[in-house]
């Protein structure tokens, strides 16, 4: 085997073991907490900001304002959070966390993200740079750029797969 061909091997196997172990966090959450990492992230930004908007949690976690509302209504429906219109301005809903959400965090594992995050902010400058830099030519190579993602490590729903994304993936799979 050329030294091209195993470097490049090398190279997918880190990708396969980042997809493997954001799937491997997504199985233990599941397991613990009954929840979902994009779930957990909200219960964190609601725990850490009392009475917080919805708007506010959107932005706080980097999630379209649908996926959040969809989220919060599985949350309200375990009755992990509530939610009622604000006092001061009808349009906002403030969301509150409940003593059972607080339980539920209490107990959940650290977010795989949590740990990146931790790990990325002890590198040096150059080296997050460079890692920024391989990480968004790795994903031009795979056409990937254009496809819509926030920095939430969880590898979703297939279902909730946004129509743009899944016309690519057809796109790709009638292609080969």
């Amino acid at each position: 085997m050329s030294d091209f061909n195993k470097d490049a091997e090398d190279v997918l196997t880190s990708l396969r073991r980042i997809i493997r172990a954001t799937d491997l966090q997504s199985q233990r959450l599941a397991r613990s907490t009954g929840l979902t990492t994009s779930q957990i992230l909200v219960l964190q930004t609601v725990e850490a900001n009392p009475q917080v908007s919805q708007k506010r949690i959107c932005e706080e976690i980097s999630l379209k304002q649908a996926t959040v509302t969809s989220i919060l209504e599985k949350l309200e429906t375990t009755e992990l959070v509530t939610r009622k219109r604000s006092g001061h301005d009808r349009r906002s809903v403030e969301v509150r966390l409940t003593e059972k959400g607080a339980a539920v965090l209490k107990e959940a594992p650290k977010l795989l993200q949590e740990k990146f995050a931790n790990a990325f902010f002890h590198l040096e400058d150059w080296e997050r740079l460079m890692i920024k830099s391989v990480l968004e030519r790795i994903s031009l190579m795979l056409e990937a750029e254009g496809i819509d993602a926030s920095p939430v490590l969880d590898i979703g729903d297939i279902q909730e797969l946004p129509k743009e994304e899944a016309r690519h993936i057809e796109h790709d799979n009638s292609s080969q």
